[in-house]
């Protein structure tokens, strides 16, 4: 199947990886990510603020963290809302989490094909994608772990509110997501 999780690790102790290098395991393969444009770098900032104003510190926030995502992949998502708290991940990155989102503008493809399934099937309830490209948020809910897909999807425009199905009376404005 490609490297394993330890494998892809392995790379990094060895150093044949370095830890700043761009890079995530998805389903066996090493992919590489290109460097932040500014438009990027921005939505992950607002992403990061405005979900943290919803949850405060019900939950962890990760920003472009390693997400244990089964035997094979590691992503590093834009951000991870995870349970417990930042003590919990000293010695082990999340394998689960209850909201995962990518801002995505070139990656728009790969993260609603391949990593849509690899967050589908470690039942995470619900994905965001944040399209900077068509300025609208794409809501995935209900994994169906086993056919690693969400069986519920629809777009959030500019206006709409999205309700977080892991964490209880916390909801996000969609205009608060996307730029300008």
């Amino acid at each position: 199947m490609g490297y394993s999780v330890e494998g892809y690790f392995g790379l990094v102790h060895s150093g044949e990886l370095m830890p700043d290098d761009h890079v995530e395991l998805l389903d066996g393969v090493i992919v590489t990510e290109p460097p932040q444009d500014p438009a990027h770098a921005s939505a992950i900032t607002r992403l990061s603020r405005r979900i943290h104003a919803a949850i405060g510190d019900r939950a962890v926030i990760r920003v472009q963290l390693p997400f244990i995502a089964g035997p094979y992949s590691v992503p590093e998502p834009d951000l991870a809302v995870v349970v417990g708290c930042e003590s919990d991940y000293e010695t082990q990155h999340p394998r689960a989490a209850l909201l995962i989102v990518e801002a995505s503008l070139s990656s728009l493809l790969q993260d609603r094909l391949s990593k849509q399934r690899i967050y589908a099937a470690t039942g995470c309830p619900e994905y965001w994608i944040v399209n900077l490209r068509d300025g609208c948020v794409e809501v995935y809910r209900a994994p169906d772990v086993g056919a690693r897909v969400y069986s519920e999807r629809f777009t959030a425009h500019r206006g709409a509110d999205i309700r977080l199905v892991g964490v209880v009376g916390a909801s996000v404005r969609v205009s608060d997501l996307l730029p300008g």
